[in-house]
């Protein structure tokens, strides 16, 4: 078994010393954190020395897994259609003997299905990560949801979720592995955001420069709090502040429209913007006087805290999930009650009062916690190591 002090620079290679291939597999290649380990690992498997592929059906980070040398294999993984799934599994068979994959890492269900199929097939390894502990409203979808419990090695990206793996599927310790999702510090790290940078965004979001900043990036889906968010504000009833929802793709949902009229009713027009995705969030966080993440339903990890704790910001996130392992309560960041749109008003105006000194102090605390615990290069040598034991 490898130890624990081997790092990203470590040979990947099997015991006849070939590169380990690894093939990994998941829906699409858009914005998100599964995308993102995704690519992450592809540049430190070949940065090992070991051959990386990633299957999908495609997207912008594509771009990304060609500049690390990666190899992309377009498959249509996203469908869940059983004769879709059923025909994905024997194209990756093929993948598989064409080149002499050891191992398939699986990031979501519908292509862990394909996977598994092929890796029994072909006699390789079956890793599967966890990245949320996934509704599961009948014996079907608890069925479905089990084949991320079947890996040769479960990757859990949180205690949280695993012991939900432990819990419903009796995965045991001898598979199961913990292994946080991590940053890439030199993106998040305020020291390295230029002052151009800021006031070019600043500008194309015609942001004031005498008015506090509220910064909630999600994408516009229920679970993440946005409503929460706006009764919050009107229980603050400031009207100095603005407040910047990012992550809005323009389509016109019942959702978004429920949003709107919301923040209407509550007469917060002006103080409350909805704004696309940008992808330089690192400036976004440096504009920010407090982050907030005011989920409603518990997230498997949720990189909003971490990357804003990088950031230097005070952020504010519910008291569930993953949100209890990245935040120290008090010391980086606040965990306010789910659903309780009164703490997270009280939250709010506590860090908005922050003077100069606490915020420093508070800063030092959160990049320090980021930087012992959530790191890319931690995250990917611990998922490395996990390869190493199966070979």
């Amino acid at each position: 078994m490898p130890t624990d002090n081997q790092s990203i620079a470590d040979p990947l290679v099997r015991h006849d010393v070939r590169p380990l291939t690894v093939l990994q597999v998941l829906p699409r290649l858009v914005v998100g954190g599964a995308e993102r380990g995704t690519v992450d690992m592809a540049a430190a498997i070949q940065a090992a020395g070991g051959i990386a592929l990633v299957a999908s059906q495609g997207g912008p980070m594509v771009h990304e897994l060609e500049r690390a040398k990666a190899k992309h294999i377009k498959l249509p993984l996203a469908s869940k259609n059983p004769l879709t799934v059923w025909r994905n599994a024997r194209r990756l068979v093929r993948i598989i003997k064409q080149h002499h994959v050891d191992i398939i890492h699986a990031r979501s269900r519908a292509p862990a299905w394909s996977a598994l199929w092929a890796a029994r097939r072909t006699g390789i390894r079956f890793v599967t990560t966890y990245h949320d502990t996934y509704s599961a409203v009948s014996a079907w979808k608890k069925r479905y949801n089990s084949v991320m419990a079947q890996g040769d090695r479960v990757i859990a990206i949180s205690h949280f979720v695993a012991d939900h793996v432990r819990v419903q599927y009796g995965v045991g310790d001898d598979v199961l592995r913990i292994i946080p999702r991590g940053i890439e510090l030199t993106k998040f790290d305020p020291a390295r955001v230029p002052a151009e940078r800021k006031v070019k965004l600043a500008h194309d979001w015609n942001l004031p420069d005498d008015q506090p900043i509220v910064l909630m990036p999600a994408r516009l889906s229920r679970k993440k709090g946005h409503k929460l968010l706006v009764e919050a504000l009107a229980k603050l009833g400031r009207t100095d502040i603005r407040c910047l929802m990012v992550g809005d793709d323009g389509r016109e949902t019942t959702y978004r429209r429920e949003l709107i009229t919301l923040i209407h009713s509550r007469g917060l027009d002006g103080v409350v913007r909805l704004l696309p995705h940008t992808p330089d969030l690192a400036v976004a966080y440096s504009l920010a006087d407090v982050v907030v993440a005011p989920s409603i339903k518990a997230e498997g990890f949720g990189r909003v805290p971490v990357e804003a704790q990088a950031m230097g910001r005070p952020v504010i996130a519910s008291d569930l999930g993953g949100f209890r392992e990245t935040i120290i309560d008090g010391v980086t960041g606040l965990l306010f009650p789910p659903g309780d749109a009164d703490s997270l008003a009280s939250a709010i105006a506590g860090a908005l009062a922050l003077d100069e000194g606490q915020r420093a102090n508070l800063a030092a605390e959160a990049m320090a916690n980021i930087e012992a615990t959530f790191t890319r290069e931690r995250m990917c040598t611990a998922t490395l190591n996990v390869y190493r034991e199966l070979v």
